[in-house]
């Protein structure tokens, strides 16, 4: 049993070097092209949308730091089977490890951006931990050969004790020396695992650090004056994407690229945009995956310079109605053309809240479309806009079957009370928000126990892009009660109370909450 456990210790520790020192390398040279996120963003690719619509609804933010683990565990699974088995076969620690080398070289070409260089990180792990796993399986061997596993024999009567007693006398303390031996070499390797993986950190850490040096020039037309309450600290702000490790982007080396079906192509750096006139706008910005009544919808002060004067400047050609957005890690978000010359403040946007993009919302670009959900017109971290036809390309999303025009559906939420929440009777405000980007909202009303609709007070905002905070007076009774909202947008459609689930093209219904009214 001691030689099984020193066999699958050994191969943990030499698969999480591996994996630690090509971490160290990912960082310096190829930023996301380390082998657990090459191989998690494979498995996402891959996933149906069905698991990752039942990820996002159940882990939320934890979603990826739980697939990044899960990764994780299946290879130190896969390297302790390598390493007891390695132990009677020394040929399946090169066949193990030349498996998880083009499992996750193979995972890095698969990603929409992949290139041959990516594969360094997960081949360069592969031999690390091979030539490691080799080498404590020696010292593992030399162990056991310290330590035989007979019993002396039995000495005859009055004799001096057997040959084999005193082979023993002597292997023990040689035992006791190899033993000291591999405990000093897994610890060794150990040590340099953690060096390696902090190494990687200090790199991230430092590279994000570049953001905070870039100054913002003052808006060509800012945003109006709102109540500062509308607005979602960037620290709350949701986060739903499929880049399992936030991209590090020089801004000085960071340019984007304007071509496809444009009269001349344009090539512009950081300091190009931020010399053009800049537009801050409050707009509200929400995930598709949104389930009725959830938490993915935020609202930001962007800053950022509108897209419409830029593609005309490119000479859009005749036929062209979508911008398919590419992200550096090779995201495609497909936007219909005409959502950047119709007269919304539709963006490529530097800053949040007064502040440059954080990394894990775009940094330094990224595209906002108001009216559209995020997949379908916020690429984060943009690189390249190509012009075409939605007839001539499918975007990330859309092959995967979400609706191609990606168009915000009117919905609102209660936040207050909270579901369950135990209250005493008498005035009780019932608020929350509702939204409908490019019509705004007309009207929200509020039904207790499935009575009938009274309307709610409507809180100003600054545009149609922002969601609309809205309150009512309830006077509470005792007893359970059930609260439901509903909302009318300014094309005077009401919010239908039909369940959908978000695929394929957004969730509907009616947001509800139940609440408890007990004598004080």
């Amino acid at each position: 049993m001691r030689g099984l456990l020193r066999g699958a210790a050994a191969g943990v520790l030499a698969a999480g070097l591996g994996i630690a020192v090509a971490e160290l390398f990912a960082a310096a040279a190829r930023p996301g092209a380390g082998p657990l996120v090459a191989v998690g963003g494979a498995v996402i690719d891959a996933t149906p949308t069905a698991v990752k619509e039942f990820a996002v609804r159940e882990l939320g933010t934890h979603d990826k730091p739980v697939l990044l683990a899960s990764v994780g565990l299946v290879v130190a699974l896969f390297a302790a089977l390598i390493g007891v088995l390695g132990q009677r076969r020394r040929a399946l620690v090169a066949a193990g490890a030349a498996v998880l080398g083009v499992a996750g070289a193979a995972a890095a070409l698969s990603r929409p951006a992949g290139t041959l260089p990516d594969t360094g990180p997960s081949l360069l792990a592969a031999a690390i931990a091979g030539v490691t796993l080799w080498w404590l399986l020696a010292q593992a061997a030399r162990l056991s050969v310290a330590s035989p596993g007979s019993a002396p024999s039995v000495s005859s009567p009055g004799s001096d004790l057997s040959a084999s007693s005193r082979r023993g006398d002597r292997a023990e303390p040689a035992a006791g020396t190899e033993r000291r031996a591999f405990l000093r070499g897994a610890a060794l390797v150990a040590g340099a695992a953690v060096l390696a993986e902090g190494g990687a950190l200090i790199i991230r850490r430092t590279a994000g650090r570049v953001r905070t040096d870039l100054r913002l020039p003052a808006p060509a037309s800012a945003a109006k004056p709102s109540d500062p309450r509308l607005v979602t600290p960037a620290g709350d702000f949701y986060r739903v994407d499929t880049a399992l490790t936030v991209p590090r982007i020089d801004p000085d080396a960071w340019s984007l690229r304007v071509h496809g079906m444009v009269g001349r192509e344009l090539r512009l750096s950081l300091d190009d945009l931020l010399r053009r006139p800049l537009i801050e706008r409050d707009i509200t910005l929400n995930c598709v995956s949104n389930e009725v009544g959830g938490p993915y919808i935020g609202t930001a002060r962007w800053l950022g310079v509108p897209l419409g004067p830029l593609l005309r400047e490119a000479g859009l050609l005749e036929g062209a109605d979508q911008i398919v957005a590419r992200s550096v890690e090779g995201m495609t978000i497909g936007t219909p053309v005409a959502t950047a010359l119709d007269g919304r403040d539709t963006m490529l946007a530097v800053a949040m809240n007064g502040a440059p993009l954080p990394p894990e919302h775009g940094f330094p670009v990224r595209m906002l479309t108001p009216g559209l959900y995020g997949y379908a017109g916020a690429c984060k971290w943009v690189t390249e806009l190509e012009l075409t036809t939605f007839a001539a390309f499918d975007a990330y999303w859309v092959k995967r079957g979400w609706a191609r025009a990606g168009t915000v559906r009117t919905a609102s939420r209660i936040d207050k009370p909270r579901p369950f929440a135990r209250l005493a009777p008498g005035p009780v405000t019932v608020a929350g928000v509702a939204w409908a980007q490019r019509r705004g909202i007309a009207k929200v009303e509020v039904s207790v126990d499935g009575g009938p609709w009274r309307p709610a007070e409507l809180l100003p905002v600054p545009s149609v892009d922002t969601w609309v905070q809205w309150r009512y007076s309830w006077r509470a009774t005792t007893g359970p009660h059930s609260l439901a909202v509903r909302a009318t947008d300014g094309d005077g459609t009401v919010q239908t109370e039909e369940r959908a689930t978000p695929f394929p093209s957004g969730a509907t219904g009616w947001h509800t909450t139940t609440v408890t009214v007990t004598p004080a």
